[in-house]
């Protein structure tokens, strides 16, 4: 990555980041109570950036994302994204997710296997928690077996995670049509 910029935003559900290059999107940050280690983890997985205003597509993410946060139904597909380092299996893993569209969700098992890797279920967890992007790269709306929630590694673990799914009305991939929404 040559050069690259980053900008800390507030939303509703707090501070925000995102950390890019020429090439697209490099990093996004969840939500956190205050600016600072958003800052923080920025500089560590962008070291040689800058802070700046976005202009372009990274002004639009973060209007988009301000929205999203502000219950807005956002599609963040068409944001360009740097996913230099990545691993091919992880690159599969992303692209499959960035389909999963606005409240739609799908399990662990599901996602693997639609990418060729069927029994790939903890591999593909751990590429969760490694994913550079999140909300970008939905990693929110990929749920355990049995559409239990499984884990989530931003600020506020499934706690987040379970409020970024009631802010979309998500449904378990596993619901009936009778049933409702996850109540969060």
């Amino acid at each position: 990555m040559t050069s690259s910029a980053y900008h800390v935003f507030e939303t509703a559900f707090g501070f925000c980041g995102a950390g890019w290059s020429e090439a697209g999107l490099a990093r996004f940050i969840l939500p956190t109570p205050e600016a600072e280690p958003v800052e923080r983890l920025l500089k560590q997985r962008l070291p040689v950036s800058r802070a700046t205003q976005p202009t372009g597509a990274m002004a639009d993410l973060v209007a988009a994302a301000q929205r999203y946060f502000d219950g807005s139904q956002e599609s963040f597909s068409s944001v360009p994204l740097d996913l230099s380092g990545v691993s091919p299996f992880h690159h599969a893993l992303y692209t499959a997710m960035r389909r999963l569209a606005y409240g739609e969700t799908t399990t662990y098992g599901a996602l693997c296997e639609s990418v060729g890797f069927p029994k790939a279920t903890r591999e593909t967890g751990a590429a969760m928690g490694q994913n550079p992007v999140p909300l970008i790269i939905p990693c929110h709306r990929v749920l355990a077996a049995g559409g239990r929630i499984g884990g989530f590694s931003a600020h506020g673990g499934i706690t987040t995670k379970q409020k970024m799914l009631a802010l979309e009305n998500a449904r378990s991939p596993n619901a009936v049509p009778a049933q409702g929404a996850f109540s969060f």
